[in-house]
């Protein structure tokens, strides 16, 4: 399986394997393994956390619900689960845009560009109606290259009581 093969159908599924926005931390620990503790999203509260297996990015909010995916695709290589991409689950990164579209073209999944204010060097597009989105690099009037990519967040409103361990 390729890189843009996996984005693709995560893209029109919202998920990899046990990953999705909403999923239960415990199912996506029972079926990955523990991640790497990147750590705490804010300097004031050890929740919510951010963890990654590879490139896969999870933000996971203090009930352990999956609320923030997203796979970091600017590095030279894009690490993933083997145990859901099969293989190394290693990949060649920087896919171009040309070749993401025709990935997502390939798989059925409608596209549009994304009008959100970006930086001057960025471009973006989301896939719809799923609302994956896909980030670009313009490197020096280059072709645009794939930065990240990422799966909505699902409006997740945590109605956990924060104690004090989890603060």
């Amino acid at each position: 399986m390729e890189l843009l093969d996996v984005l693709a159908g995560m893209a029109k599924t919202g998920r990899l394997g046990p990953v999705s926005s909403g999923a239960d931390w415990n199912e996506v620990t029972s079926a990955l393994g523990e991640p790497w503790d990147i750590g705490a999203m804010s300097r004031r509260r050890k929740w919510p956390r951010l963890f990654a297996y590879g490139d896969l990015e999870l933000g996971v909010c203090r009930c352990r619900t999956v609320y923030l995916v997203c796979v970091q695709t600017w590095r030279d290589v894009v690490e993933l689960p083997p145990s859901v991409v099969g293989g190394t689950g290693v990949f060649p990164a920087r896919p171009g845009h040309a070749d993401v579209v025709s990935a997502l073209d390939r798989a059925g999944c409608s596209w549009a560009p994304y009008a959100a204010p970006a930086s001057g060097n960025q471009c973006s597009l989301v896939v719809v109606p799923s609302g994956a989105h896909f980030v670009f690099e313009i490197p020096g009037g280059e072709e645009p290259v794939l930065n990240v990519m990422g799966l909505p967040v699902d409006g997740h409103d945590c109605s956990a009581r924060a104690g004090g361990r989890d603060r």
